[in-house]
């Protein structure tokens, strides 16, 4: 008798969740990246998913934190690369501000470094911008439902970084290659069409290059390049 109360009381149970799910109300995002085609290509990606709405989107860190200041958001999905601040800068200004806003980091940058100092800032996810559509759809359920995500690839950078020897992997590949272009006195225009990347992404690699390099000044970078080994 028993046995015939009790699976009639799960499957009440089941339906109850899927209505609960059907009628909750989607979750708020904001769209963080200057790029117009990223703009809609998320937005279109996310009009079929019932669970989110892209309330607001926003060109510059600056813009995305007024539109934080006038409403209530549940997820901001960010690029790094933005032109007043850093992604950086506007991932600890968030969160300070809004500490239940949930942050997807949505990048062209694999750098181990970069990606160690976003995920120290607490975000939710991380994201390449060359994974597919369902990495992005995946994370912001396993956001949505309490959960961090990062994508398969950056895990894969993450545990590579982690097997090299000890030692100090100061700068990366790339980085190396502009200092050594800054050396040579390249302006960041030029720099950036000698490797085929974006004027903004060269000032990117440019700060981190100071920053990592606790100098301040071409004449200072250049000095402390030469004596830990870091042009030849």
């Amino acid at each position: 008798m028993q046995a015939h109360i009790v699976a009639p009381i799960n499957l009440l149970r089941y339906f109850q969740k899927i209505f609960r799910l059907k009628t909750m109300e989607p979750l708020k995002l904001i769209l963080v990246d200057d790029h117009p085609i990223m703009q809609e290509g998320v937005k279109a990606l996310l009009q079929g998913e019932e669970q989110f709405q892209v309330k607001a989107v926003a060109s510059r860190a600056a813009e995305a934190l007024v539109f934080l200041s006038r409403g209530t958001y549940d997820i901001m999905v960010s690029d790094l690369n933005l032109p007043d601040m850093s992604g950086l800068q506007l991932i600890k200004e968030a969160k300070s501000r809004y500490p239940d806003l949930k942050i997807v980091v949505l990048s062209m940058h694999d750098e181990p470094h970069l990606v160690k100092d976003v995920l120290k800032e607490g975000v939710e996810g991380y994201i390449l911008k060359g994974s597919t559509n369902e990495d992005l759809i995946k994370a912001l359920y396993k956001v949505r439902d309490g959960k961090r995500y990062v994508s398969e690839d950056i895990t894969g950078l993450l545990m590579q970084d982690l097997s090299k020897p000890d030692g100090p992997q100061l700068l990366t590949s790339r980085e190396r290659e502009i200092l050594a272009l800054i050396a040579q006195e390249f302006p960041n225009k030029a720099i950036a069409e000698k490797l085929f990347i974006s004027e903004r992404t060269v000032e990117t690699h440019r700060k981190n290059i100071f920053r990592k390099t606790k100098t301040n000044s071409i004449v200072g970078l250049i000095k402390f390049a030469y004596a830990n080994q870091l042009l030849s």
